[in-house]
């Protein structure tokens, strides 16, 4: 029997918990949270045994194998490096710090101290995400891959994050799709070309163009402030694939103007999508196994790129 703790008791912290107790032999032991009603009534809902006072007394009452760490953006570097201390295997909510440089640190530690952890990135989990990948496979064209994305500066606000998670907001929310640059375009990110730059007293539009030694090609939208989907397509000689919204998929061939759908798979209709195959993942490194889970390190180069990208 696999054991998972759960450290946060929000929305995410809940999907976590529906995704990993929907696995066999794997049982969502305790909770703690600095919300401690908040944790209880989870655990009241979800039947966990145990609603631990603090991270050691969670780790001492669970023995658990691995941790779900699903904190707020301001808390997730004070966090993790207490759990740090103690012998979990970590999945760790992104982003991993609230700017590149809190995130780089946190990483420092984990490679000086042997420490092994990982990142929920969960879009690259989502089954869209994955039926690209394969498609992508049957071509060696280059790639041309488009991201549009919007933000607005009043979200982060009206949750509540202090003032520096929402100067920072790219980190926090822009990371969902600055990330497939890392695994959809190839080879070694040679240039960005800051077309239009961000302007931290007038959000609005960045425009960024990224070149790989491939030759593959990426160009970055983002809408501050106004309405704009998030949008990715990969366009290559053979074929032009949208995910509008990032939970689809459809494929134009070349000679047509017809989209045609490909279909998703169950679990992102039935969990938070990319939740319940990244919970599999997880649990497959608990039980020894080799599985595509994006470590700590994976996701500073996101970061960095994000840092390249606003200059921020």
């Amino acid at each position: 029997m696999i054991k998972i703790a759960i450290i946060g008791a929000g929305y995410i912290a809940c999907e976590h918990i529906k995704a990993f107790q929907d696995i066999n032999n794997v049982e969502v032991v305790g909770i703690y949270s600095r919300t401690k009603s908040k944790a209880e009534a989870l655990a009241k809902k979800y039947n966990i045994n145990i609603v631990a006072n603090s991270i050691e007394e969670l780790y001492s009452k669970t023995l658990a194998d691995g941790v779900i760490i699903a904190v707020s953006v301001s808390q997730i570097y004070i966090v993790t490096l207490e759990c740090f201390k103690y012998q979990w295997k970590y999945l760790i909510e992104k982003p991993a710090g609230y700017n590149f440089e809190e995130a780089q640190l946190l990483n420092n530690y984990a490679v000086q101290n042997n420490i092994v952890a990982y990142v929920a990135l969960n879009r690259r989990h989502y089954s869209s995400t994955s039926k690209l990948q394969i498609e992508l496979m049957a071509t060696d064209s280059k790639r041309i891959v488009k991201i549009q994305d919007q933000e607005d500066i009043a979200d982060p606000i009206k949750i509540g994050h202090p003032d520096k998670v929402v100067k920072n907001w790219m980190y926090s929310n822009s990371i969902h799709l600055i990330d497939y640059f890392t695994f959809l375009c190839r080879g070694n990110l040679i240039k960005v070309s800051n077309i239009i730059n961000w302007d931290s007293n007038m959000p609005h539009l960045v425009l960024a163009k990224l070149e790989y030694d491939s030759g593959d090609i990426g160009i970055y939208e983002a809408i501050w402030n106004a309405p704009s989907p998030w949008v990715i397509s990969v366009v290559t000689s053979e074929a032009r694939w949208e995910m509008a919204p990032l939970e689809t998929l459809t494929k134009q061939d070349r000679g047509t103007r017809v989209k045609n759908q490909i279909n998703i798979d169950k679990w992102d209709l039935e969990f938070k999508p990319g939740l319940r195959q990244q919970a599999k993942l997880f649990v497959d490194i608990l039980h020894g196994k080799n599985a595509n889970l994006p470590a700590l390190n994976d996701s500073i180069k996101t970061m960095e790129l994000i840092k390249k990208i606003y200059n921020q």
